[in-house]
C-alpha cells in the first residue's frame, strides 16, 4: 500500500470519526434540537443576555421550514464545490496542457540539435 493510500485512509476514518463521535457520546443529549448552527445558538444567547433586544433588519426571504432552509444550504454548498471543483479542473487541464506543448515543441528541437551536431562532426 503507497504513502498517499495510507493518508487517505487515515483521513477518511479522522473525518468519520468526526461525524459519528459527538452522536455517539450524546453530546447533544438534554436539549430540544442537539445540533442547531451557529445563527441559532447566538440567537438564543443574546435573548437571554437582553431580552427587550429587537434586530435591526429582517431576512429577504424566510424559509417555510427547517427542512426547506437545510435543502438551500445544501444546494449552495453543492454549487459553491462545483465551482471549486471546475476551477480546479481547469487549471490542472491549463497545467498538463503546457507540458504538453512544451514537450512537444522541445522534442523536435531536442532531435533537430543531435542530427546537427552529429552532421557536423
Amino acid at each position: 500500500m503507497s504513502r498517499n493510500t495510507k493518508i487517505n485512509g487515515l483521513l477518511l476514518l479522522l473525518v468519520a470519526a468526526l461525524a459519528v463521535l459527538p452522536i455517539a457520546l450524546g453530546m447533544g443529549e438534554g436539549k430540544e434540537e442537539p445540533f442547531t448552527g451557529a445563527d441559532a445558538q447566538a440567537e438564543t444567547a443574546i435573548t437571554e443576555l437582553k431580552p427587550d433586544y429587537e434586530p435591526w433588519f429582517s431576512p429577504l426571504y424566510e424559509p417555510p421550514s427547517g427542512e426547506v432552509e437545510s435543502a438551500l444550504f445544501a444546494l449552495q454548498a453543492a454549487l459553491g464545490a462545483g465551482v471549486l471543483a471546475y476551477y480546479f479542473g481547469v487549471r490542472k487541464g491549463r497545467r498538463q496542457g503546457a507540458a504538453l506543448a512544451a514537450a512537444a515543441a522541445g522534442a523536435p528541437d531536442t532531435a533537430g540539435a543531435s542530427d546537427t551536431a552529429a552532421a557536423e562532426s
